[in-house]
């Protein structure tokens, strides 16, 4: 017979064990999400510093080939564009895109790891599905309005080099000093920008 102290000694060591071994693996899986969080973020920073890399090369190459002020058209009464008023709309697209391009890479990283971290919605209530849904519908709805808005901007770049840039897509009327001054990328006189929001 075993004695009664001896025998819980023995069950107390058989639970340290057991609660180790259940321990370590715990330990191990809290140590692996913690990596591989590491990873993501990691990776997420090098993305970003290569859109922004990339941007400022893309932006180099699209300042080169700009034409001169003179040639661009202006509406009836105004003055023509001058190459400080050139310069300032440039300035501010090229901040528009490489902004454009940083929202771009960090938006895409969190769309990529919600889409990743849904799953099959398995043991997930439909209040978390819901608003996992709806983050993901957001998410999406930011990366398409900035693709949209890049679009503008190279559009904007493109008709600089070739001077067309402050005609209208639609009419072929000038769109207006004043109007690019306030929004450099617009790419519709308000008259047509007006009828196409009214569609």
């Amino acid at each position: 017979m075993v004695p009664a102290h001896r025998s819980a000694e023995g069950n107390k060591s058989e639970r340290d064990e057991v609660g180790s071994a259940v321990a370590v693996p715990a330990a191990r899986r809290s140590g692996s999400s913690r990596s591989t969080t590491r990873r993501s973020t990691t990776s997420a920073t090098a993305r970003r510093a290569a859109t922004t890399k990339k941007a400022s090369a893309v932006v180099k190459k699209a300042t080169t080939g700009v034409i001169s002020p003179e040639s661009l058209k202006v509406k009836d009464g105004e003055d023509p564009w001058t190459q400080e008023e050139l310069d300032e709309v440039i300035a501010e697209l090229n901040e528009a895109r490489t902004h454009s391009l940083e929202v771009l890479a960090a938006q895409e990283a969190e769309l990529s790891g919600l889409m990743r971290d849904s799953g099959d919605g398995a043991g997930q209530d439909q209040a978390d599905m819901g608003a996992t849904s709806f983050e993901r519908d957001h998410e999406l709805t930011v990366v398409n309005s900035e693709r949209d808005k890049l679009a503008q901007i190279e559009r904007a770049f493109a008709y600089l080099t070739d001077g067309t840039y402050g005609i209208c897509e639609s009419c072929g009327e000038p769109i207006g000093k004043m109007r690019l001054m306030a929004f450099p990328r617009a790419t519709l006189c308000m008259t047509c920008k007006q009828r196409e929001e009214r569609r």
